[in-house]
């Protein structure tokens, strides 16, 4: 599997899906993702591509065609190539063809970058319009890390904590969908304290924060690490129930509406990309020892 390492972290990743396998720290020993345990989630790191989230009926419209999509897109169930490898840097790279041009009908190179920097990886997903007219996409993270994180600890000992106060409600969900509407959630605070039974009722959905980064802390040690989502408009939160992780999930696209219209152009976070342009956004692990 191909991996990345310097003094202070290790990194390894798999082709299928480009999927982030492991973050290991070296000074602190502690392996951060999550396990893949198949009883609970046998994922670790999904890449959201060419949406994210669930479309109404799995179905989108373009151009008065229809055509179906499952949750999450196709992109983390394809087997990139390694396009380019270095001590530090691994850069992977998927480019549509006739299997994805038949669902998705829009020419595109998809490259996803791991550059780790001291103790920070930086993930950073490009997209090019390799076509003619402008395409229409949803991005996303979908990486999960291990609760708790040090022997010894319990999953309750955790917080995340926001860079900035926050008066946020919840988007809650109805099978994949997005209810009209939010519930009360972050009132006046920069603290989420982590409880399971906060995903009893599917992913924390959270829309505009005012945040830039989020801290997964042990709450009296202060170890943990910071995740940096800059230029990703919305941010999800979710775990599967009583596993021990928690997905801390930056996108660029949301989920459709339960009233949604299902026409692609006019679908909430999609991201319009003229022919030959290039979108990039990056988020960060940084570990905190």
């Amino acid at each position: 599997m191909p991996a990345i390492e310097n003094n202070d972290i290790r990194v390894e990743v798999a082709a299928l899906g480009a999927e982030l396998q492991r973050i290991t720290g070296k000074h602190t020993g502690v392996e951060y993702m999550w396990n893949a345990n198949p009883a609970y989630w046998a994922k670790h790191s999904p890449l959201l591509f060419p949406i994210v989230g669930t479309l109404k009926a799995n179905t989108y419209i373009y151009e008065g065609k229809e055509y179906h999509l499952p949750r999450h897109g196709f992109a983390r169930e394809m087997e990139f190539e390694l396009y380019q490898q270095s001590g530090h840097m691994l850069t992977f790279r998927l480019s549509s063809d006739e299997i994805t041009l038949a669902k998705y009908p829009f020419p595109f190179e998809l490259y996803v970058e791991y550059l780790i920097v001291g103790s920070t990886l930086n993930v950073s997903y490009r997209v090019v319009n390799t076509g003619e007219k402008p395409m229409y996409f949803s991005i996303g993270g979908h990486p999960a890390f291990k609760v708790p994180l040090f022997e010894g600890d319990a999953y309750n000992d955790y917080i995340l904590e926001f860079n900035q106060v926050e008066n946020a409600g919840r988007w809650l969900l109805d099978n994949g969908l997005l209810k009209t509407g939010t519930v009360p959630l972050l009132e006046d605070t920069d603290r989420l304290p982590l409880r399971k039974e906060l995903f009893e009722a599917d992913a924390i959905v959270l829309k505009q924060l005012n945040s830039t980064k989020v801290r997964l802390v042990q709450e009296n040690t202060r170890k943990g690490f910071e995740f940096d989502f800059i230029g990703f408009p919305y941010l999800g939160i979710w775990a599967a129930k009583d596993a021990d992780f928690v997905c801390v999930e930056p996108w660029c696209g949301i989920a459709d509406n339960v009233d949604s219209n299902q026409q692609l152009v006019e679908k909430e976070g999609i991201n319009e990309l003229g022919a030959g342009a290039l979108f990039e956004r990056t988020w960060k692990f940084a570990v905190i020892d």
